[in-house]
């Protein structure tokens, strides 16, 4: 039903108030220098599984992450560096989803995978304390490991088969979903870890996942002394994923290969190419400094900290209202 009144309370916009300062406090005492870069840009991303909005005048792309702006600030000789602000995901919306929503993001230099887990975590716990909140114990999880476990599959070795096995283990699957998953290799995995390995994590404590799939990079390096394993990780509260974050790959040609990787696998899934962004490319030859990042969802972790059933409940407006 249409209504002009608020879908967030009076407490929630003050708690709302409470994080953001919340989180620029703890990157002040920490030295870490905040900075904007545009919403609108050339270039979307090439990931399969995001979708990015455009600005239909100019053509622009509203970003889906500051991460490629900062990556180049960070080349240029930029310090430790965050910044908070809006990024936008078309057809994201639901109990935990909004087209546009907040994020904080940051990077460090030399931090190893371990140092960037624990700043996530104290930050997420930090804004969870500001509006007296706790987050409670730190869990980790080997990512495959946590496979093994729960669906049965080692990402290591499992088929195609084996995880389609896995996926029909599920309570929503059924023939329309297989035909679909049978098509899509890696949307078939994407649902096996999403409905089945994610849900079965603690609803307590904050839970991290870590090292991944090489196939499961995204913009993470492969780790030196364990070929086929990614130094990334997310973090979740409650079930609902607030972080994910990498140690940072610095090969332009590991880089090239991954985003045309993402291409061939979107032809696949029957969705368009995306350009590459070749700023990002130039910034990475230039030199990116060795460095681990991080992304964490603002709205969520209120609405996971102020025991709200629906992230539009910790907004103003939801977007389109």
């Amino acid at each position: 039903m249409r209504t002009w009144q608020p879908s967030g309370t009076l407490t929630a916009l003050r708690q709302r108030a409470a994080v953001l300062a919340a989180a620029r406090d703890f990157f002040s005492e920490r030295g870490v220098l905040e900075v904007e870069t545009p919403v609108l840009g050339h270039y979307a991303t090439t990931d399969t599984f995001i979708a990015s909005m455009r600005e239909r005048q100019t053509g622009f792309w509203l970003r889906t992450s500051p991460e490629h702006h900062m990556k180049r600030l960070l080349a240029d000789g930029a310090p430790d560096i965050y910044q908070v602000g809006k990024v936008f995901r078309s057809g994201e919306r639901g109990a935990h989803h909004e087209p546009e929503f907040t994020m904080a993001e940051w990077y460090r230099h030399d931090f190893e995978l371990d140092q960037m887990i624990e700043e996530t975590c104290q930050f997420i716990s930090a804004l969870a304390e500001s509006i007296g909140a706790h987050t409670g114990a730190v869990d980790m999880h080997d990512f495959s490991e946590l496979c093994r476990r729960t669906s049965g599959c080692d990402p290591q070795s499992a088929t195609e088969t084996d995880w389609l096995a896995a996926a029909a283990t599920h309570t929503d699957f059924d023939a329309t979903l297989a035909a679909q998953l049978r098509d899509d290799p890696a949307a078939c995995v994407d649902y096996v870890v999403s409905h089945i390995v994610y849900p079965s994590l603690p609803a307590s404590g904050l839970q991290v996942v870590r090292d991944y799939p090489a196939d499961q990079a995204m913009l993470a390096r492969i780790h030196p002394q364990r070929p086929g394993i990614a130094e990334r990780f997310e973090v979740f509260h409650q079930g609902v994923e607030l972080a994910n974050g990498f140690r940072e790959l610095q090969d332009p040609d590991e880089q090239q290969q991954r985003f045309v990787g993402d291409n061939r696998r979107r032809a696949e899934a029957g969705l368009p190419p995306m350009a590459i962004d070749e700023y990002l490319l130039d910034a990475l030859r230039s030199g990116l400094p060795d460095c681990s990042g991080v992304a964490v969802g603002i709205d969520r972790v209120l609405m996971t900290a102020g025991n709200y059933s629906a992230i539009d409940q910790t907004l103003s407006f939801p977007a389109g209202n």
